[in-house]
């Protein structure tokens, strides 16, 4: 949507910006960070049979939330 980041997908760096997709495979570890001057605007999609927060496990955290 906007803005510039780097999506971290089992330990390999992919950058992106506006009109870039990025896909992660089932159960890859991820996460996503901004790495331009503006803020990152992105959309997520989830799909399957379970759509739940709850299927979350957290490695790290910048929020405490580990």
């Amino acid at each position: 949507m906007s803005g510039q980041g780097v999506a971290e997908i089992d330990g390999a760096a992919h950058r992106f910006e506006h009109g870039h997709t990025v896909d992660i495979p089932l159960k890859a570890t991820h996460r996503v960070s901004c790495t331009g001057d503006q803020p990152l605007i992105f959309i997520e999609i989830q799909y399957g049979e379970l759509l739940d927060e709850n299927d979350i496990i957290r490695l790290s955290d910048d929020y405490n939330r580990v």
